[in-house]
């Protein structure tokens, strides 16, 4: 009986290292990848719904959400892939950071990326090369720029969404005249604003979205063409409405302004919902930049605001490619952006939205061509920067310190400065 006892216990004291061990080897054999992002607002997304759902049909997969501060991020990014310590996965800026990235060889070439025939040449741009031939980061989401408004002033005062450039100002001018709300709640303290909200907002009318902004990068067309300047017409009408002492308001006033039922008309991006929603006590509709008259095509900036990389030296590339593949589905895509409404999808297949104001924002697609900002791309890269000297002019603009033509004409001389357009 002893012996039969001694040989069960030398029996177990070996089944249970090699089970231990074979759980070892299952689980060293698990890839683990880490995500690297400036986006910490959106932790609990990752960990409680994006991640849980890619492992549960990847379960040799482990994934870890690792994000950096979001002032910190380009740098400490950049110091990590130089050094070696950088994560599989890396969130793109759009434009210039991470097509640099890519010409280090620090990013790896998608093109060949299950997946990538899900986005158009407009959303794959902000990680492309300049040709166009290669793209390097899975386009997730980008904002879409229009007016939001507070559905109780427009009832009070009798008006109705306003489609053309006409109907816009009527609309205006009776709230203004109803005297209980301040028309539209923006300022032009931080400049920023003024372009983002103003200028690319309502631009795309006039110098025809796509067309328009190629034509700058090729040289056909100049900053100082009337599809340019008139945009700063329709901003230099904006004073009226904006309130008393707006070339004092910040951009974090102008928020208050609207969300306490102050003002009736917001300039927006989309990235103001989930805020808004916290916020405002009312009920919020939006609508797109009015047309500039009756049968005119529609255009909305539709702007690339982040994508997911493969870091060119992850020892897991196999992985990374997996995970970036459905990082360019349609599954990802309906997670994503419902999660974070005002963050749409850039994916080919529509996503419906579950928030009716970010819903209303993304119908715009279906009837209007999109196109991102004009200083996005190329033309922002040299001194003076493009991107900065249209917020500073177009809250000139606003504020009565520079007309239209004069804006217009600072900003293309700046542009000739350092920029040759390719022959």
């Amino acid at each position: 009986m002893t012996s039969i006892l001694k040989g069960m216990f030398f029996t177990s004291t070996i089944l249970v290292p090699a089970v231990l061990a074979s759980a070892g080897i299952a689980n060293a054999a698990d890839a683990q990848l880490t995500i690297e992002s400036w986006r910490n607002d959106d932790l609990s997304i990752w960990q409680e719904k994006l991640i849980p759902a890619f492992e549960a049909k990847n379960p040799g997969i482990k994934v870890t959400f690792a994000p950096l501060a979001p002032t910190e991020y380009n740098s400490a990014v950049n110091a990590k892939l130089e050094a070696g310590t950088a994560g599989d996965l890396i969130a793109c800026r759009p434009f210039d950071l991470s097509l640099a990235m890519f010409q280090k060889g620090q990013l790896a070439p998608l093109n060949d990326l299950p997946g990538m025939d899900n986005f158009t040449d407009t959303a794959k741009a902000a990680w492309s090369t300049d040709d166009g031939k290669t793209s390097f980061c899975v386009p997730m989401a980008s904002v879409i720029h229009g007016f939001i408004y507070n559905k109780k002033a427009f009832e009070e005062v009798g008006v109705k969404v306003p489609k053309t450039e006409e109907e816009f100002f009527a609309v205006l001018d009776k709230i203004k005249a109803n005297g209980n709300y301040i028309p539209m709640a923006m300022g032009t303290k931080d400049q920023w604003e003024s372009a983002t909200m103003g200028y690319y907002n309502i631009g795309p009318n006039y110098w025809k979205g796509e067309e328009g902004r190629k034509a700058l990068i090729e040289g056909k067309e100049k900053l100082t063409d009337a599809d340019w300047v008139q945009p700063y017409k329709e901003l230099a009408k904006w004073k009226p409405y904006l309130g008393d002492g707006f070339e004092a308001q910040t951009y974090p006033d102008s928020q208050n302004l609207f969300t306490l039922g102050r003002a009736a008309i917001y300039p927006a991006g989309s990235w103001e919902i989930s805020n808004f929603r916290a916020a405002a006590d009312f009920e919020m509709g939006a609508f797109p930049p009015p047309v500039p008259k009756a049968g005119d095509a529609c255009y909305i900036s539709d702007h690339n605001d982040i994508g997911l990389g493969m870091n060119a030296k992850t020892k897991n590339p196999e992985a990374a490619k997996k995970f970036l593949t459905w990082v360019a589905s349609p599954e990802f895509a309906e997670i994503y952006a419902n999660a974070l409404p005002g963050f749409f999808s850039l994916n080919k297949t529509p996503v419906k939205m579950n928030d009716p104001l970010a819903q209303e924002f993304v119908s715009w697609r279906q009837n209007c061509k999109t196109t991102i900002r004009p200083s996005a791309q190329i033309v922002g890269r040299g001194t003076p920067n493009l991107d900065l000297e249209m917020w500073r002019v177009s809250a000139n603009v606003i504020n009565g310190t520079e007309t239209p033509e004069q804006a217009a004409a600072e900003t293309q001389k700046g542009l000739d400065s350092w920029y040759k357009p390719a022959k």
